[in-house]
């Protein structure tokens, strides 16, 4: 009965916040660094820089510190694959080849933002995040060597710093958690994407 009766409280506690969140949105834009980590090293892979934007969402429960962030961006991530270096695709024609994947990303965050600095925080505050990303696979460059997957789900951490309660500057790193390609020749040869990811997003 005790545990129902802290259930209970706990449950109410937790709407009494929600109603009192502080929730905004804003526009958010930035560029990333992919690599693709294949599960065999037969190919050498250069990282590609992509470009992200979209929107960004929080909400925020005042007096913690804590809140949720979430939103929809566009994501360009690729890297260059070198299938020349195996008989297999250079006898085909393959060689040096610049992969581009174009995504639709919703990021569902947990955020952290630390704000009793003694006012401090109306010019800077430090904040940290993580939590999943889907990644819908909206097009991508084209190479019949490859299968792509439609696409995937990653893993996001990442820090930043909140300045004049508006601009929001952040870094992450998200581990992709399913593959993102393949080569459609030899079997259970694929790649999940690994990526830095660097954005500027101003809160209205």
């Amino acid at each position: 009965m005790k545990r129902i009766i802290l259930s209970l409280l706990v449950v109410i506690a937790t709407l009494s916040n929600m109603a009192n969140a502080q929730f905004r949105w804003g526009a958010s834009i930035g560029g990333n660094c992919n690599d693709l980590i294949f599960k065999q090293d037969l190919v050498d892979v250069k990282k590609g820089f992509g470009e992200t934007a979209g929107v960004r969402a929080e909400m925020m429960f005042p007096g913690i510190g804590f809140g949720v962030e979430f939103g929809m961006f566009y994501s360009q991530r690729g890297a260059t694959v070198n299938l020349g270096e195996r008989l297999i695709w250079s006898s085909q024609g393959y060689g040096n080849e610049r992969l581009y994947i174009h995504n639709i990303d919703i990021p569902l965050n947990l955020k952290f933002k630390y704000t009793r600095l003694q006012g401090i925080e109306d010019y800077v505050a430090p904040f940290v995040y993580g939590g999943p990303v889907l990644s819908i696979q909206a097009g991508h460059s084209r190479c019949d060597a490859i299968k792509f997957s439609g696409g995937e789900i990653g893993l996001t951490a990442g820090l930043g710093f909140e300045i004049f309660k508006h601009w929001q500057v952040a870094a992450s790193y998200t581990w992709g958690m399913t593959y993102a390609l393949k080569t459609r020749q030899l079997t259970d040869f694929s790649a999940r994407n690994r990526t830095w990811d660097f954005h500027v997003t101003y809160f209205f």
